[in-house]
């Protein structure tokens, strides 16, 4: 299994925050070494051709794989998850008592005939968009997405977003989604190299853009959150598989194993239960000034 040779964990800046804070989004280029990029490619590109062997996950009509539960899928990508550059944007947002709950490995092929429009314009969280009732709606989530192709330019099934939109409960579009309808006032194609990565607010209004280059779509999306809410990912099983006991404390936390499962833990009411909690201690980087960090 792939670890990364750690530098010393720093916080996010305080630049940083105020962006992340003014637009939902960061762009942090050359996150991951050569070697990291390698890696990531060949093991989605695997993945890929997995889905398209019978009994496989499957493609969809154009080509692309959507494949949920990343690591459970893609066990050689649990280098990412607390990738110490990446990661940092992660617990300097939401503290110490978090897990994935929702990740995604995409690839995304050119597409050679223009597709039944659809409005994919969407905020992750699915009901927690309806059923929480203050606006805007708290953050909860941070998402981090890691690129492994060229979308230095726009046209390439780049990931769209509308900065500033992350607190903003509502964006008007069609009746239904098949309804043919323009692009929101202020869509930006955030473009990026192999090896960048994006830090987006999970409220920011955001979608993919299709395909129509030469250039496969190819990147690892993983979504962090408060372990008091339950994750999407299929994860129980995973103590059971070979690799697991080769992956680091905090990346079992992640993982949804840590503590004794009950939902004190999860509330964080026993901290050094909470490999994260141990790790960002240790470095002595708790800080009472940021209430997910207070010790």
């Amino acid at each position: 299994m792939t670890q990364v040779e750690a530098p010393a964990w720093t916080a996010m800046t305080d630049d940083e925050r105020a962006k992340f804070d003014q637009d939902g989004i960061l762009v942090i280029p050359g996150v991951l070494s050569e070697s990291e990029i390698e890696v990531g490619q060949n093991a989605i590109q695997a993945a890929y051709e997995r889905a398209q062997q019978p009994g496989g996950h499957g493609l969809n009509a154009t080509g692309a794989l959507h494949q949920l539960s990343a690591i459970t899928s893609v066990p050689e990508l649990a280098y990412l998850i607390d990738h110490p550059v990446a990661f940092k944007y992660i617990w300097s947002l939401l503290g110490w008592n978090i897990h994935i709950y929702h990740s995604h490995v995409d690839v995304h092929p050119q597409i050679h005939e223009k597709t039944k429009e659809w409005w994919h314009w969407h905020q992750d969280g699915g009901r927690q968009n309806r059923e929480i009732e203050t606006d805007p709606r708290p953050m909860f989530s941070v998402k981090l997405a890691f690129w492994f192709s060229d979308v230095s330019e726009t046209g390439r099934g780049n990931f769209t977003v509308i900065p500033g939109s992350h607190k903003t409960n509502w964006l008007p579009g069609p009746p239904s989604r098949g309804v043919p309808w323009p692009e929101p006032e202020g869509a930006t194609q955030i473009t990026a190299n192999p090896g960048d990565l994006v830090v987006f607010d999970r409220r920011i209004w955001h979608a993919r853009s299709d395909n129509y280059s030469p250039f496969t779509r190819m990147g690892a999306f993983f979504g962090y959150t408060p372990r008091w809410i339950a994750g999407r990912d299929d994860v129980a099983d995973l103590p059971q598989q070979d690799w697991f006991d080769s992956l680091n404390p905090v990346q079992k936390q992640l993982l949804g194993h840590a503590g004794d499962g009950s939902g004190d833990h999860a509330w964080g009411h026993f901290p050094e239960t909470t490999p994260l909690y141990g790790a960002l201690k240790e470095r002595g980087l708790l800080d009472s000034s940021i209430p997910a960090l207070i010790p």
